[in-house]
């Protein structure tokens, strides 16, 4: 009998492992092209998934900051020209409400590929 995932860091960590599930790491990427995609944002944690497609997801490794987009919060990244870089800063904003609700730094991108 599979344990039941109780809190919220099982929950993210169950979920972040089924995204994840059949999908190969690649080399690290200091930035990602956003022109061509419109990617598909999900936290998990203190990494923040860039979902591309269903083969092609990136992963970032935040340190810390950003945990609110996990429940809904908005983020709001400052590009310069079409790529999200290493080091970028964003920001967490709770809309409905006006109110920032933290930061974080962007880390290296690792993309998982399915075949």
């Amino acid at each position: 009998m599979q344990k039941r995932a109780t809190s919220r860091a099982d929950k993210d960590r169950v979920a972040y492992e089924k995204l994840l599930a059949g999908k190969t790491p690649g080399k690290p990427l200091d930035c990602i092209d956003t022109r061509r995609t419109r990617p598909q944002l999900t936290a998990y944690g203190d990494k923040l998934i860039y979902r591309v497609s269903r083969k092609l997801v990136y992963v970032t490794d935040t340190g810390g900051g950003c945990e609110a987009v996990s429940r809904g919060d908005t983020i709001i990244t400052r590009q310069f020209q079409t790529q999200l870089c290493r080091g970028d800063i964003a920001r967490t904003v709770n809309l409905p409400a006006g109110i920032p609700s933290g930061s974080c730094a962007m880390g290296a991108f690792v993309p998982y590929r399915s075949q």
